[in-house]
């Protein structure tokens, strides 16, 4: 017991195992080794996303339960290591210096097919985002009708999105 009467806390870090989207829930691998964390889907919308991407950096709360370690709150993700990131030909988008980001509603995302669109508020065009792109910034999968913020440039079919963030990401200078 601490001072003030309450337990102390566990807090893990380690590193995101998989997470699938569909089935709701995901593990982590804790740096201190030992048996795999559960990272639930509703605990990661807690913290403002709708995925994370596998070898994502995290760090959480975490909870005994009857069933193993579960992740209780989540404290912070770091995007993955670029290194361990598989690089898709034509993905590397090149975004000019100053493009802002701009608020945008998924129309609809297949992980499978590993794309699909987004629509920016006030403008009609579909914006392509792939999921490469997402993974570069720490996403997994998005679902239709989450709200995003993108940076979007021109590509040899169209707009895309060349950065995709979680609607309330913040950049810091």
């Amino acid at each position: 017991m601490t001072e003030e009467g309450k337990e102390a806390v566990p807090v893990v870090s380690g590193t995101v195992k998989w997470f699938d989207n569909a089935k709701g829930f995901g593990f982590i691998i804790s740096d201190e080794g030992g048996p795999d964390i559960l990272l639930h889907a509703n605990v990661l919308r807690n913290f403002g996303q709708g995925s994370v991407a596998d070898h994502a950096r995290i760090s959480v709360v975490v909870q005994q339960t009857e069933r193993g370690i579960q992740a209780q709150e989540i404290l912070s993700i770091d995007l993955p290591d670029p290194e361990e990131m598989e690089e898709i030909p034509g993905m590397t988008i090149d975004i000019p210096e100053g493009t802002p980001f701009v608020a945008a509603r998924v129309k609809w995302f297949d992980k499978a097919k590993g794309f699909g669109f987004a629509n920016v508020f006030g403008h009609p065009e579909d914006v392509f985002v792939h999921i490469e792109v997402l993974r570069r910034f720490g996403l997994a999968d998005l679902q239709p009708g989450e709200a995003v913020v993108l940076r979007v440039v021109d590509g040899p079919r169209g707009q895309m999105a060349g950065e995709v963030r979680p609607w309330d990401y913040v950049q810091e200078d």
